[in-house]
């Protein structure tokens, strides 16, 4: 398994969707993960540590953990599947591990009010990372930058133009005017779940179009 950081929470103004971005510890790879705009709400207001009149459904989750004296230890992203990703979120309940499955947007969310490690296994991370300096040396022919030339992530919601030049072509590459036509009667409900490029409401989190290296 490899620990990634969240890196930035990016809006994308032509849809309702928003984009997390996970960046391994230690590298410059990153995993795109598009979630919906209540759960990008919640990681958000969990990053900034935000404080609410009462407890949101995430805030309630760590709660309902403690309440039951169960310690939650980390959150996992184990696997994609037909362009869906799987989480889990790890606990320890009287000594013994126990996994939950969960969207990775809600375990990322669970993730930030809990303070425990965010790993994903190095499957998902061949299938769906992106390495910036790769991609646009093969796009563009320039030699990749050396690590001392990497500049370190801003902090969550700087918006860096420079930075937001790396997923151009990433995002380029979308359909994003099918995403809309899609998404266009239907309402957006918290508890649904996320939507990827090609939507469908009864799935959990997805990459737009992973990336295989």
């Amino acid at each position: 398994m490899i620990e990634v950081t969240i890196d930035s929470v990016r809006v994308n103004l032509m849809s309702p969707h928003r984009l997390v971005i996970l960046r391994e510890v230690g590298a410059d790879r990153y995993l795109p993960i598009w979630v919906g705009p209540y759960e990008a709400e919640a990681i958000t207001v969990g990053l900034q540590e935000v404080e609410m009149n009462r407890p949101l459904t995430h805030d309630l989750l760590k709660s309902v953990f403690n309440t039951f004296n169960a310690k939650i230890k980390r959150i996992e992203i184990i696997s994609l599947k037909e362009d869906i990703f799987y989480g889990n979120i790890v606990a320890e309940v009287n000594g013994q591990d126990v996994n939950v499955d969960s969207r990775p947007s809600d375990a990322i969310a669970l993730a930030v009010r809990a303070h425990v490690p965010i790993l994903v296994d190095e499957s998902v991370m061949q299938g769906a990372g992106i390495t910036p300096e790769a991609d646009m040396e093969s796009s563009t022919g320039a030699p990749a930058q050396s690590p001392a030339q990497t500049r370190a992530a801003p902090p969550v919601g700087d918006v860096s133009t420079e930075r937001l030049s790396v997923f151009e072509d990433f995002l380029g590459k979308l359909d994003l005017d099918k995403l809309d036509d899609k998404n266009k009667d239907k309402p957006d409900d918290e508890g649904k779940s996320d939507k990827p490029a090609k939507p469908k409401s009864d799935k959990p989190d997805k990459p737009s179009k992973p990336k295989k290296k």
